[in-house]
């Protein structure tokens, strides 16, 4: 028997990104209150073919493929939502996003490293110096995501953000999709980016206490090259948790995923609702043409 597929999204600007098996969908309310919704066809070599189902592989494939939808989510939704003359459709857009993936890597993943590095000369134990960058790393991340959250234009993110999880937890529910059904759904779901970034700093601490390398430069290297092995591990970690919540034993693995996930969201208003009702529908449309065994 095929396992259900796993409908999944992204806030935006002013807007919610749905991802389906075949299809995406970008839906973004313009300063006009118009909701401008733009759909596109996945590729399904990733999605469809064999990499989808080899393990650890495809979630590294899968996350790089869902990292450039993202990216041209949100740079399409920035054109709609603010309406200029200028559009960031271009090198210049794609040169801010790479800035901002390479900036992460770095304050994130290699900051953290260096920064406990140099307690290496007190701290002999591999395990101990790899739980310290653990925390630090963790600090990082949710003192980044509390920062973020004063700012006007990312509380209304976040609050797209709460309603892409309440459409999907009201579909999953099997739930009409009406803006009254997905009110009644929380805000917080197991498979959510949020989710995946505290996975990926926990199981840093174990992928890299093994490793204690002499020098700073090789500390760092390491870190590089294997994040692709621990981006692939936290991906099946997440999607075998959210297979099994129903678990009292995985609610309680999941319970500081969501937790965390409590900064990234917020309640969203009607109109929000609206839009990501909108995106999901537009989505499952699109499989149903393309697909009909899909849903």
């Amino acid at each position: 028997m095929a396992e259900k597929f796993n409908y999944g999204g992204q806030a935006v600007i002013e807007g919610v990104m749905m991802r389906g098996a075949r299809t995406m969908a970008l839906a973004v309310r313009d300063p006009d209150g118009n909701i401008v919704v733009e759909e596109d066809v996945l590729n399904q070599t990733i999605y469809s073919g064999p990499i989808s189902r080899i393990p650890f592989v495809r979630g590294l494939v899968m996350l790089w493929d869902a990292m450039g939808l993202g990216i041209r989510s949100l740079i399409t939704a920035a054109d709609v939502a603010m309406d200029e003359d200028v559009s960031l459709n271009g090198p210049v857009g794609w040169a801010s996003a790479l800035f901002g993936v390479v900036l992460g890597i770095g304050l994130f993943m290699l900051f953290p490293s260096a920064l406990a590095g140099s307690f290496n000369t007190s701290l002999a134990s591999g395990w101990t110096n790899s739980l310290l960058e653990g925390v630090i790393r963790l600090l990082f991340l949710v003192g980044y995501v509390w920062l973020v959250s004063f700012m006007p234009d990312m509380k209304r993110v976040f609050a797209y953000h709460g309603a892409e999880h309440k459409t999907i937890n009201a579909y999953e529910a099997g739930e009409e999709l009406t803006v009254k059904n997905v009110r009644r759904f929380p805000r917080l779901h197991a498979r959510c980016g949020t989710s995946f970034l505290l996975t990926l700093v926990v199981l840093s601490i174990f992928i890299f206490a093994p490793l204690n390398p002499p020098t700073l430069l090789w500390r760092l290297a390491s870190r590089l090259v294997l994040l692709p092995v621990l981006t692939g591990v936290a991906y099946e970690v997440i999607r075998l948790a959210s297979r099994h919540t129903d678990r009292p034993w995985v609610r309680l693995l999941v319970t500081p995923n969501l937790t965390l996930q409590r900064l990234t969201t917020s309640e969203p208003d009607d109109e929000m609702l609206e839009v990501s009702i909108t995106a999901l529908k537009t989505v499952l449309d699109g499989e149903i043409r393309l697909s009909p065994s899909v849903l």
